[in-house]
């Protein structure tokens, strides 16, 4: 307990830094996943804008890189990380990579839920002259809000679960926080501290996510 105190202040800044990595990888990848899942809900067959061609090189790209575990995964990314941020180690490079992995998960789920909608609705919005993307705007996107909502809750808790990796390319964070004063200087009390505030993170998100996804079902 005394070394715990000891580290208060990197504690928190660990803390911190976990927080900044998964806020800005949900702005970057959540954007750039949305547009992915967009691009594979509108291109496939029957959809509002089919392009196999288009389709099949999204779903190819996806399912190629969705898989890789993401501690391969940040070291396959290396020289583009370093070609786009200037380095290949730090927090900056860690949210380059989370944001990659996490926009291809991210992509399949939004196409998934996007796919929920029923044909109904949309033909309806076809039969009063709506255009492809406004039926998008106005018609598919809001019908599968609630899904998309906790679609992304899980994808939030995933990447608090890859940060925790960060540190094997200086990305700081509780994960390393743990590793390095917990894990390697033998004090099972740091490394705990850390773990069960990190299941203190998921559990606030997890709770804000069912939250809103049931303010939106309701409506």
């Amino acid at each position: 307990m005394d070394a715990l105190i000891e580290l208060a202040p990197e504690f928190w800044t660990a803390a911190a830094e976990t927080f900044y990595m998964v806020a800005l990888t949900m702005l970057f990848g959540g954007a750039g996943g949305f547009l992915l899942g967009v691009g594979l809900y509108v291109t496939r067959r029957g959809g509002l804008l089919p392009n196999s061609v288009v389709n099949n090189v999204l779903n190819v790209v996806i399912n190629f890189f969705r898989p890789i575990p993401f501690i391969i995964f940040i070291a396959a990314v290396q020289p583009l990380t370093r070609a786009v941020i200037g380095t290949g180690i730090g927090t900056d490079a860690a949210i380059f990579a989370l944001s990659l992995a996490a926009s291809f998960a991210i992509g399949r789920i939004v196409e998934q839920n996007l796919i929920t909608v029923r044909p109904g609705v949309i033909e309806a919005a076809r039969s009063m002259g709506a255009g492809p993307w406004r039926i998008l705007g106005t018609v598919v996107v809001p019908e599968a809000l609630g899904p998309l909502i906790l679609g992304y809750t899980f994808i939030v808790i995933a990447v608090i679960d890859m940060s925790a990796m960060a540190g094997l390319i200086g990305g700081g964070g509780l994960g390393y926080f743990a590793q390095l004063y917990g894990y390697r200087q033998f004090e099972p009390v740091v490394t705990w501290a850390a773990v069960l505030l990190i299941v203190v993170f998921v559990q606030v998100v997890q709770y804000l996510g069912n939250w809103l996804a049931r303010k939106v079902l309701r409506r």
